[in-house]
């Protein structure tokens, strides 16, 4: 992987990182720091693309999900431990390629809430057995897919 360091900016394969220091002077040099610099991670949160923002609110709530008002244009919706944001913002592309993946423990309780959800057009399937755990697939209602996964030994 080649590194550039340009006005404080690190660039890898196109993606640029900005990391506040003009000590690097040279490609060796910026992998040296990015490596010594290396953030510690403690969550993930993505942000999903909404056709109707409402229509959405209103689908992951009915799915278990609560509801907080960040903005006019962004939720952020919880569950246990589990975060994600909505956002009014649409993407055809980007809806029809995301996959996000929810670990539950009871994966026969998520299915019961998903099939007495009613009211929005979105697709489900029967829970799956694979051999590390259960799966059903779930299409939201801009097209974003989860996989709700209940892994053997939760």
């Amino acid at each position: 992987m080649k590194f550039e360091f340009k006005n404080g900016h690190i660039a890898a394969l196109g993606v640029t990182m900005f990391y506040p220091f003009d000590e690097c002077k040279t490609t060796h040099n910026a992998m040296r720091i990015v490596k010594e610099k290396a953030v510690q991670a403690d969550n993930i949160r993505v942000f999903i693309p909404s056709k109707d923002y409402e229509t959405s609110q209103s689908f992951y709530q009915a799915l278990g999900f609560k509801m907080d008002y960040v903005s006019e244009d962004l939720s952020l919706f919880e569950n246990g431990d589990c975060f994600f944001f909505l956002q009014r913002f649409y993407n055809h592309d980007l809806a029809n390629n995301l996959v996000l993946q929810l670990s539950v423990r009871d994966i026969n309780e998520a299915y019961e809430r998903i099939v007495n959800i009613e009211g929005f057009d979105f697709k489900y399937n029967s829970i799956q057995e694979e051999r590390w755990g259960k799966v059903i697939f779930l299409w939201g209602p801009s097209g974003e897919l989860w996989q709700i996964t209940e892994f053997i030994g939760n």
